[in-house]
C-alpha cells in the first residue's frame, strides 16, 4: 500500500532535522552563556533548567524528524510518527509554560509558529495511516 502522506512527512521531517540540529547547537551555546552569567553571580537553577529543556526539546525534534524521513513510506509506522509529533508539540507547549512562569511574556504569534511544523508533521503521519 502506498503511503499517502509520504512526501508531506518527509519534507516536514527534513525541516525538523534541521531545526533540531540548530536547536542543539544553540542550546550548547546557551550553556556557555549560562556558565558566564553564573560566574557573574546570577542565579543558576532556572537558567540551567531552561537550557536543559531547550536541549531535550531539540533532541526530541531531531529524533522525530529522523523518524519521519526514515519511515515516511511505511504506513505501518504512521502511529510511531504520530506519537513523535505529539511529543514535539508537548515540548513546545511545556517550553512556553516554563517561559511564562519564569517571567517571560506569552507571545501568541511565537506560540503558533512553534506549533505549525509539528502539526504539519502529524498531518503527514495521519495521511500515512489512512
Amino acid at each position: 500500500m502506498e503511503a499517502k502522506g509520504k512526501n508531506f512527512l518527509k519534507v516536514t521531517g527534513i525541516i525538523m532535522i534541521v531545526g533540531g540540529g540548530l536547536g542543539i547547537i544553540i542550546s550548547i551555546l546557551a550553556f556557555v552563556g549560562i556558565a558566564a552569567l553564573v560566574s557573574l553571580g546570577a542565579s543558576s537553577g532556572a537558567l540551567y533548567a531552561a537550557g536543559v529543556i531547550s536541549l531535550v526539546g531539540s533532541v526530541l525534534e531531531l529524533v522525530a524528524g529522523i523518524m519521519g524521513v526514515k519511515e515516511c513510506g511505511n504506513p505501518e509506522k504512521a502511529n510511531t510518527c504520530l506519537m513523535w509529533g505529539i511529543i514535539v508539540i508537548a515540548c513546545s507547549v511545556l517550553s512556553t509554560i516554563i517561559s511564562v512562569i519564569g517571567g517571560g511574556e506569552f507571545n501568541v504569534f511565537s506560540f503558533i509558529i512553534g506549533l505549525i511544523l509539528p502539526v504539519l508533521y502529524i498531518v503527514g503521519a495521519s495521511k500515512n495511516k489512512a
